[in-house]
Parts: C-alpha cells; sequence; structure tokens
C-alpha cells in the first residue's frame, strides 16, 4: 500500500529532525551493513551442521571407546555452538556510544 503525499511529507520531515538532532544514527542507518544478513545466516547454518556432525562424533567415540573421537567431537560442538550462537549477541560491546 503506497504512502499518501502528507503522509510521505511527514515522514520527510522526521528524518530531517532525526538527521539534525543524531548524526551518528544517521551514519548508522545510511551505512547498514550489506550482506550482513547473509553471513550471520550463513554463519548459524555452519554452527549447526558443525554441532550435528560432532555430536556424531561423540555418539560414535562413545561407541567406539576410543575417548579422542569424543573428545574431539566435544571440542567441535563447542566451536559450533559459537558459531551458531555468536550473531544473537548485542551488536555494540558496552561502554560505546
Amino acid at each position: 500500500m503506497p504512502l499518501s503525499d502528507e503522509e510521505r511529507r511527514r515522514l520527510e520531515i522526521l528524518e530531517q529532525e532525526l538527521t539534525s538532532s543524531d548524526p551518528d544514527l544517521e551514519r548508522k542507518l545510511h551505512s547498514g551493513a550489506p550482506g550482513h544478513f547473509q553471513n550471520s545466516a550463513a554463519s548459524t547454518v555452519r554452527g549447526v551442521l558443525i554441532v550435528i556432525a560432532a555430536f556424531a562424533l561423540v555418539i560414535a567415540g562413545i561407541a567406539t571407546e576410543i575417548t579422542i573421537i569424543g573428545v574431539v567431537g566435544f571440542l567441535l560442538m563447542v566451536a559450533g555452538a559459537y558459531w551458531f550462537l555468536k550473531d544473537f549477541g548485542p551488536q555494540d560491546g558496552p561502554g560505546k556510544p
């Protein structure tokens, strides 16, 4: 549903007010993060696949009673969980303006 002329005008005024009051916000909004969503999605999928494969290694290590396979599987699970969860936290660290 397209915006009416009045709505478009109000949005432009609001944008101008935001631009004048907070130049950092304007820079963040205009710069965006092109491709960030694709990288985030790829990282999430990679993490899930690694966790699943690593879980299979842990099960294989238990079944064959070879401890090193289970340990490697566990370490890979930790790495996969990190890749899966790293994009879910806050984007700016504490203390950043």
